[in-house]
């Protein structure tokens, strides 16, 4: 007997975990699984933030909590799965989003500034996918990891002189390959997401540097990513609609990870 569609991208009943989710790409996907039934915990470095996030979901009538935490901090981030676990009971969803990126030509980047890019964007990740995989995923045979890597993470970047971000997020996309291979076995799913520009805070120093209006034009669908438009790729790992889908890659960037310019 078949499932119906519906059914297939139903989260009732399921808890999501969301790093980095008080602003930006992190709650656009907390959005997304809440509004598809899941109850939802944020966490992030600044209260503030992360209450004014929470509040917004309420809104929209989700079920939605937060923690203030360092997401790089082993100690913060056992934290952060220890009290999720006691109110919520366990983690179905795993959204490892939280990140940084910093711009300096490689023969100038100071040291300082690379270790925060990888701890927050390598580190982070392997983090939480080891905590909550001990603490939930693994022993009820059953879990969603959704990585959020980048277009950056597929290829080089010609001028944009962002060479931590860049290796970070080589190195979630094969992370998340092989881990996929690790847990599949154990019933987890392993995937990422690896967006083109999407106006946020963080992505607003390279759009005022390329202009958004010619990254905009060189991308195939002639557009920067919305407030939408991770949503659909987010539920499809998140849910059953997915469960036969892991170590993926999908590139949500408009087309522009497709195409050779100049070439």
């Amino acid at each position: 007997m078949s499932t119906s569609v519906r059914e297939l991208f139903d989260l009732t009943g399921r808890f999501a975990l969301v790093t980095g989710g008080s602003r930006g790409l992190g709650l656009q996907i907390a959005e997304a699984l809440g509004e598809a039934g899941a109850k939802v915990m944020l966490t992030a470095r600044k209260a503030a933030e992360l209450e004014e996030a929470t509040a917004h979901l309420a809104a929209r009538g989700i079920d939605a909590r937060w923690i203030a935490a360092d997401a790089s901090d082993a100690a913060q981030v056992q934290r952060v799965v220890d009290e999720t676990m006691q109110r919520l009971g366990r983690i179905d969803i795993l959204v490892n989003n939280a990140g940084a990126t910093w711009g300096a030509p490689m023969e100038e980047h100071p040291l300082e500034a690379w270790d925060k890019v990888m701890n927050l964007n390598v580190r982070s990740v392997f983090l939480f996918s080891q905590a909550v995989g001990r603490a939930s995923m693994l022993p009820n045979r059953y879990g969603r990891i959704v990585n959020v890597a980048s277009i950056a993470g597929l290829r080089g970047s010609a001028g944009m002189k962002v060479i931590a971000y860049g290796t970070s997020k080589g190195a979630v996309v094969n992370f998340t390959r092989t881990l996929a291979g690790e847990w599949g076995p154990m019933g987890i799913t392993v995937n990422a997401l690896a967006p083109g520009f999407f106006p946020t805070k963080m992505t607003r120093g390279v759009l005022a540097a390329a202009g958004a209006d010619a990254l905009a034009q060189a991308t195939p669908l002639g557009r920067l990513g919305d407030d939408d438009d991770l949503k659909g790729a987010a539920l499809l790992f998140a849910s059953a609609a997915g469960k036969h889908i892991t170590g993926q890659i999908l590139a949500v960037d408009g087309g522009v990870s497709a195409v050779q310019h100049g070439g």
